[in-house]
Order: structure tokens, then sequence, then C-alpha cells
């Protein structure tokens, strides 16, 4: 019966994704969103209207995702590596937020879609961290799918973070070296709570993490294609779940 249910909402597009199963949908995938910027360039068009464009595909993805059951979508949205970008672009990277969900909200809220984010908030311009936090006030409650978008994020920054943290609650004699473990780094990081991904998938042909949750993508499966982000459809995210499910994960056994 739920197999039926499952196959009316969801339609795999591609011969590839055919073989979707409603038993093994990844339950957190990460996304490296790459290639708006050679996006607009291969149509000789400015860098920012392969930004704006990416925009429509963080719709469909998230769309898709929740369609599918999967229950956290992370965004790589900007990095802390990111403001070396000429500042003209830095600005209106800045401002999709605000455009995105002043778009977008009212939708992400009808179907249950909580939005949270992890970044560093300090450096990012009020309008933007106002779009987030109303967004994040209004969704508090919602139930369904959770989109996180880092935001300003930097994984050897946020390592690095934790590991003051903990260090300062040794010293304090709060925590001793003896209790440190996986658990204690994990809950120190921003993703505290949030189960590591699943599946990452990156866009736009690059084969590099980038400074992105590096430690809890340590035992994540990894997909990458050519296509670049605003091109990437629910039948290429099909693609990429149903090559996640034809794996095997054995966390380092047989």
């Amino acid at each position: 019966m739920i197999d039926r249910l499952w196959s009316k909402f969801v339609k795999p597009s591609s011969d590839k994704a055919s073989t979707l199963t409603v038993e093994n949908v990844p339950q957190h995938v990460a996304i490296i969103m790459d290639g708006n910027g050679r996006w607009a360039k291969s149509r000789g068009l400015p860098r920012i209207a392969g930004h704006h464009t990416g925009m429509k595909a963080v719709k469909q993805i998230t769309m898709a995702a929740d369609r599918l059951g999967v229950k956290y979508l992370t965004l790589y949205a900007f990095s802390t590596e990111n403001w070396k970008r000429p500042k003209a672009e830095v600005d209106f990277l800045m401002k999709l937020p605000q455009e995105f969900l002043a778009i977008e909200l009212e939708e992400l809220i009808a179907n249950n879609v909580q939005v949270r984010m992890m970044g560093y908030r300090e450096a990012l311009p009020n309008y933007t961290i106002d779009a987030l936090e109303e967004a994040i006030r209004r969704t508090a409650t919602n139930t369904g799918l959770i989109l996180n978008f880092a935001l300003n994020y930097g994984s050897r920054k946020e390592m690095t973070d934790a590991v003051k943290i903990i260090a300062e609650a040794v010293r304090d004699g709060k925590l001793s070296p003896e209790q440190i473990d996986e658990s204690t780094m994990s809950d120190h990081l921003f993703t505290s709570g949030i189960p590591d991904p699943d599946l990452l998938i990156r866009t736009s042909g690059e084969l590099r993490l980038s400074n992105f949750m590096l430690w809890q993508l340590a035992y994540s499966e990894m997909w990458f294609t050519d296509v670049y982000w605003p091109d990437f459809s629910e039948s290429h995210f099909h693609e990429a779940i149903a090559e996640y499910q034809r794996r095997a994960r054995r966390y380092g056994g047989l």
C-alpha cells in the first residue's frame, strides 16, 4: 500500500532513476550547488544571472526531496571563502536569501518545511539575517523536511571553534580528556542534533568538498555530476537517489 501511494506521487523521469524504492531513501542529503557562474558564462550572461536562476533549482529540489521523504536537505549557499569574490557578486548573493524567501516562504510553510541555517551570522548583512530569522521563526513548528542553508559556512573554522570550546571545558574542569569522544565533537558543530548526511551531491563536474561538512561527510556516499546547478532538475535528483540506493554502505566493515 505504501509503495503504491509513494509511486503515485514520485515519478522518476529517467531510466536511470526508474529503480527508486521507498525503503532506502537517504535521510539527509547535502548538496554543493556549483556552476552558476559557468552556466551564465556559457550563455553570454553575467554571473549574477546564474545565481538568480539557481534559485529556481533550490525550490525544485526542495520540493522533490520533500516528495521523496528526505528528512534533511542541507544546501551549501555561501562559504567563508566566498567573500574573496568581487564585491558586486557578493552583494548580489547576500540579497538572494531575502528574494528567495519573499517569493517561496508561504509555499514552504504550506508544505510543512522547516527552515534552518548553519554558519557564521556576524559577518552577514542585517537584511540577510532578518529574512532568514523570519523564515526560521515562521517555520519553527513545522514537522516536515528540514531545509538547512549553509551560509557563511566553513568546515575547518567550524571544527576549530568546536575544539576551542572543548579545550576551554577541559581547562575549566567541566570535562576530562577521557570523556572526549566523537559525540563530543559532533555536539559542538552546527549540525548538532542532525544526522550526518547519507548522500552528498555536487554539481558542475568539480570533484572536491570545498571545506564543506568535512567531519559530517566521513561516511557519506558521494555523487558528482557535470550538470550546472541552474540546470539541475528533479530528474537529476532522482538519478542521484537511485545511485545511492544501488550502493552498499559498509562503514568500514565487510
